[in-house]
């Protein structure tokens, strides 16, 4: 293949796998956005919104958990390039399915579909841009898809603040559908192609618990997120109820936190992504976000009498602070051989999301003895504390030749 036609490949790949994040990230934080709006156009009580809310998130993740694990092997069984527009299908159906639902019973299920089909796309499009681009490149082009990727959240407030509901679902899925015309031209990864038809053992999601060596840099790849569902899952999603804490001067919206910081996620992938890349290495960037992650929790709890205005610009703060995703995310792709790599790159990042549950749930328990501001703080400092534990645990990955196999 000449170079004229590999870097067409390499721009158009990108160009997809950032769209696809797009319409994804979309999809999983719309329902946020038009909980309320939905649930009340189908009939669910006012006294009922949040519980029925709780099960329709709750559906979502328990397919977002599964669907990692079976995109993530299909990923290194069939190839890398049917799992992103096989999962980008699924989310666009089922995103359009969602505007036309009558029942909580129905949402559930579909919501369910779309967790699955969420599940799939970053890690097949990591894994892709990881194998397709240059080793002291690549992880430019994992910087655009996660930058890019991340906006869809700012748009998915924007859209669903806007418009109904049904609209809003049948943007994300129309939006989906016309991606899949871009599937031409893309190509297959030239290291998968290399183990397509070889006799090893490929997606063997086992392989990552036989060998204490992989099961150690596996639990690390996925806890160094933990730090960023701990920001959006409790910090963000329990504003409203901090506010009151701190005595802000008006009413913190979690829907207008969401937004302010994925815009600042979305500035940190790139700020990071492009930090690695200059400093070529991963794991010290990520520690000195980490860092920042800590300076900008500490402003948040401890913050008195702040107006809305204000709490906005700290959400832009904690965004950015924790927006070493792309890192995280390439990271992952980058520790383990080609028969492996779309399981790990797929399920690490939905296992972080599944994090969640048990940050909440640990949030919960502290808050009664200790306050809301305290427990936070506590349950804040052990993410971040695990977060720098594994972190020092992974060996530096910048540059690493990736034309390997797990035996």
């Amino acid at each position: 293949m000449s170079i004229q036609n590999t870097n067409r490949n390499i721009v158009l790949l990108i160009i997809v796998a950032s769209l696809g994040y797009f319409v994804d990230i979309y999809d999983l934080v719309l329902f946020s956005v038009i909980r309320v709006q939905s649930l009340k156009g189908i009939g669910v009580a006012d006294t009922d919104l949040l519980s029925v809310g709780v099960k329709l998130i709750n559906s979502q993740m328990i397919g977002m958990l599964i669907g990692g694990i079976i995109w993530g092997v299909l990923g290194d069984k069939m190839g890398r390039l049917k799992v992103l527009f096989g999962s980008i299908l699924m989310y666009s159906v089922a995103n359009i399915a969602n505007g036309f639902v009558t029942d909580v019973n129905t949402y559930a299920i579909i919501r369910f579909i779309a967790g699955v089909g969420l599940a799939g796309e970053l890690g097949a499009g990591i894994t892709l841009v990881a194998e397709t681009m240059s080793k002291e490149k690549r992880g430019y082009g994992t910087m655009i898809v996660a930058a890019v990727g991340l906006m869809g959240a700012v748009v998915a407030g924007l859209v669903g603040g806007e418009f109904q509901w049904q609209t809003a679902y049948f943007v994300g899925g129309g939006m989906g559908l016309v991606l899949l015309v871009l599937r031409l031209g893309v190509m297959e990864s030239s290291l998968y192609k290399n183990i397509e038809n070889n006799a090893v053992s490929k997606g063997n999601f086992m392989m990552l618990f036989n060998n204490w060596g992989r099961f150690k840099k596996y639990i690390n790849c996925t806890l160094i997120a933990l730090p960023t569902w701990f920001v959006v899952g409790i910090l963000i999603t329990f504003a409203p109820e901090f506010g009151k804490a701190m005595g802000a001067t008006e009413p913190l919206s979690a829907g207008k936190g969401i937004l302010y910081t994925y815009i600042g996620i979305s500035l940190g992938d790139l700020l990071t992504g492009f930090l690695s890349q200059v400093f070529k290495t991963r794991k010290k960037i990520v520690v000195i976000f980490l860092f920042a992650t800590l300076f900008s929790v500490l402003i948040f709890l401890f913050s008195k009498r702040i107006s809305a205005t204000t709490y906005h610009w700290i959400c832009v703060l904690l965004g950015i602070s924790t927006g070493f995703w792309v890192i995280f995310v390439t990271i992952a792709a980058e520790q383990f051989g080609t028969n492996l790599r779309s399981t790990v790159t797929t399920t690490v990042p939905n296992f972080i999301r599944g994090s969640v549950v048990l940050v909440t749930l640990s949030f919960e328990w502290l808050k009664s003895p200790f306050g809301i501001i305290h427990a936070a703080l506590i349950v804040g400092i052990s993410t971040l504390a695990i977060a720098f534990l594994a972190v020092y645990n992974l060996e530096e990955t910048y540059g690493k030749d990736l034309n390997y196999i797990e035996e």
